[in-house]
Formats: C-alpha cells, sequence, structure tokens
C-alpha cells in the first residue's frame, strides 16, 4: 500500500497543496512551525480519523475557513483507490470513496492503513492511561474498522448513563434502576466487544514488542499486561464470560455509582501496564528506556498489521531529532524494506543515510521537491 497523490484544502496552514509520491522513502525537511508535520498529519487522518497531535478537529481547520478537505490516491498491488474526507467543525464530516459520497466518514477506514511514530509517543508511557486506551483502540481500528463504530456507540451511552447517575444526586429508587439497566444492556455488549478486542491486539503485540525492543535498545524484558477495571473481568479478558462478568460487576458497584454520580466500570477506566525487567516503566524508566518502549510500540503494531497480510504505511514525524546515533541506525533498519516511508526533519543530517528517496523543503507552508 502506498499514497500515490495527496491534496490538501484549508488544511491546517495550507489554503491549497498538491503533491505526488513514490514508493519508497519521502522526508519533508523544514524547521519547526513551516508546515512539514501537517503533510503527515493529514495521511495519518485518513488512517484513523484521528489527528496524533489534537484530540478534536477544529485545529485542523485553516483559519476563517468553514471546512477542510484532506484527498489522496492509494496504490496497493494492480489498484488504485481514491478516498478523500471533508472535515466540519461542530458537525459531521463527509467522505468519498472514487468521488461517490460514503453513507458515514468511518466507511473509508481500512483503505489506507498507517502507523506513526511522533514526539508525543512519549505520553504512551508517561501519559495518562487514556493515552494508553487510545493507542490500543486506534490500532483495533485499523485491524476491524467496525470497531470505530462500536467505540463511538459506547462513548455516546456512556455520557447517557453518566448523565443518568448525575441527575440522580446521589439517591436512587426503582425507576431509577430500571432505566439504569436498559443502559446497562447496551453498555456491557459495548464495552465487551472494545476490551475483547484490545485485549487480543496487546495479546498479538506482545511477541512482536519484545522483539522490537530488542533490536531498538537490547538487553531488558518487557512486558505489556491489560487492567481492566473490572476484577471479575481481569480474570480473562478475552473470555466468553466477559459480558456476564461485566454485569456482576456493574451490579456491585451500583450504590458507589449513584453516589459518586459517574460509571466505575468499563473500558473507559481500563489501564495498560508496561513493564521493563518486572518495573513499571511510568516512573522507573529512563529517558532513553521510555523512548525504546515507545518506539517498540509502533513497531510492534506495524508487525502485527503485517501480520494480517496488511502492509501499513509508516510516518516518522520529527523522531530522529529525538534520538541518539545507536536508536536512530536501528529504527532506520527495521523500517527499511518497508512499501512507503514518510519522513519529518528539522534538519536533513537528523535522517540516517540508508533513508535517502524522495525529499522536499518545507519553508512557510509552501512545498518543494529537493
Amino acid at each position: 500500500m502506498w499514497v500515490q497523490a495527496l491534496s490538501l484544502t484549508d488544511f491546517r496552514s495550507y489554503p491549497q497543496a498538491d503533491l505526488e509520491f513514490s514508493p519508497g522513502v519521502t522526508t519533508f525537511i523544514g524547521m519547526n512551525g513551516q508546515g512539514k508535520t501537517n503533510i503527515v498529519e493529514a495521511i495519518a487522518y485518513l488512517s484513523t480519523l484521528t489527528s496524533h497531535r489534537v484530540s478534536q478537529d477544529a485545529p485542523l481547520v485553516r483559519s476563517d475557513a468553514e471546512h477542510a478537505v484532506v484527498r489522496a490516491r492509494v496504490c496497493e498491488e494492480d489498484r488504485s483507490v481514491t478516498v478523500d474526507v471533508q472535515i466540519n467543525p461542530g458537525g459531521a464530516n463527509k467522505a468519498r470513496i472514487n468521488r461517490s459520497a460514503a453513507t458515514r466518514a468511518r466507511d473509508i477506514l481500512g483503505i489506507i492503513r498507517s502507523v506513526v511514530f511522533a514526539p508525543e509517543d512519549l505520553s504512551l508511557v508517561r501519559g495518562d492511561p487514556s493515552d494508553r486506551r487510545r493507542f490500543l483502540d486506534e490500532m483495533s481500528v485499523q485491524r476491524h474498522p467496525r470497531l470505530s463504530g462500536v467505540k463511538a456507540d459506547y462513548d455516546k451511552v456512556l455520557r447517557q448513563r453518566n448523565a443518568l447517575l448525575k441527575s440522580a444526586g446521589g439517591r436512587s429508587n426503582a425507576a431509577m434502576h430500571a432505566t439504569l439497566e436498559a443502559w446497562d444492556e447496551q453498555l456491557i455488549a459495548l464495552g465487551a466487544d472494545l476490551i475483547r478486542n484490545r485485549a487480543t491486539f496487546l495479546n498479538d503485540l506482545l511477541p512482536h514488542l519484545q522483539t522490537s525492543y530488542d533490536t531498538i535498545a537490547g538487553g531488558a524484558e518487557v512486558a505489556a499486561r491489560y487492567r481492566p477495571s473490572s476484577p471479575r473481568i481481569a480474570e480473562d479478558p478475552r473470555g466468553s464470560d466477559l459480558e456476564r462478568a461485566f454485569a456482576d460487576d456493574l451490579d456491585e458497584r451500583r450504590d458507589d455509582e449513584f453516589r459518586r454520580g459517574v460509571t466505575l466500570v468499563g473500558p473507559h477506566r481500563d489501564e495498560v501496564e508496561l513493564v521493563l525487567n518486572e518495573l513499571p516503566v511510568k516512573g522507573y524508566a529512563s529517558h532513553g528506556e521510555s523512548w525504546s518502549m515507545a518506539l517498540s510500540l509502533r513497531l510492534a503494531a506495524a508487525e502485527v498489521l503485517r501480520a494480517d497480510d496488511v502492509d501499513p504505511i509508516i510516518i516518522l514525524d520529527d523522531v530522529f531529532a529525538e534520538l541518539d546515533v545507536s536508536r536512530r541506525r536501528h529504527l532506520a533498519a527495521m523500517v527499511q524494506g518497508v512499501t512507503q516511508v514518510f519522513i519529518t526533519a528539522a534538519v536533513a543530517e537528523d535522517v540516517p543515510e540508508e533513508l535517502a528517496g524522495m525529499r522536499f523543503n518545507v519553508t512557510k507552508g509552501e512545498v518543494h521537491a529537493a
């Protein structure tokens, strides 16, 4: 899979930009704030309908513009597909596939698949649990695009359920319980689907995680464990009894939920524990070890997709400046041979020589072939 052409309209700093690429390595060189990351962000957005830099769509639309459009032509084997998304802040995004309107924007998921490495990846190991949950969800969606709808529906049900609990004001009655049970049925079905797929992805990730860390840094034992907020689910987060365990834990926490006005059990409160030499990475790992773990997570995710016969696009967004010479060399070796790699860097010298390829200079929002 590779992106042959990319067109941006009112996306970030670009009123209009039209670029063509070839397979192999493409590097964008430019100082900070010139617009190089905006280009690779647009490619990644088509993979997940989310940005690796911001949590909302509004910043993606150029100032004073009503909406932004990202369009790409993607080649895979002997066919090509054109996909585009119109980003509408405050409204529903619209998408097209080969110029035909898609029913929903998320219908384009699965056409382009990518793995992004960025400075923000340190949050995977040092940040809040929500950062690690987001990683699992985004990668699970790339494996199974239908999970985007499951996640959206779960978030909607969770908001409604929390609103009901909050409105109770710490008190409960038979009517409240009956209404809550109606939301519980949906919460359990959707939440169990998310948990099962997260745990499955993490299980498939583990052997690749150790291999990637050995290549990047070596000399350490790494692990990643899914930690559900539900004690019963923790026994087997991929098991056939997951829904029953979820329901039992909800029943057990019901009074606490009414008192606190919030849902206390579910995938929105789960955690992923990252371990290095039997110690939690968060709080114990050095800066270099944390970076190695973050890189290993992304590399391992790419290998999981390849095991599914998917050839993901690799995006290395300003990561080489954060790495020492040894880690640069190892990372470069691991992405060589990938069908398409996009790199951004402030200076060309940051990019290892073995990743030479097509290069663009980016200055004040203008992109020129080097």
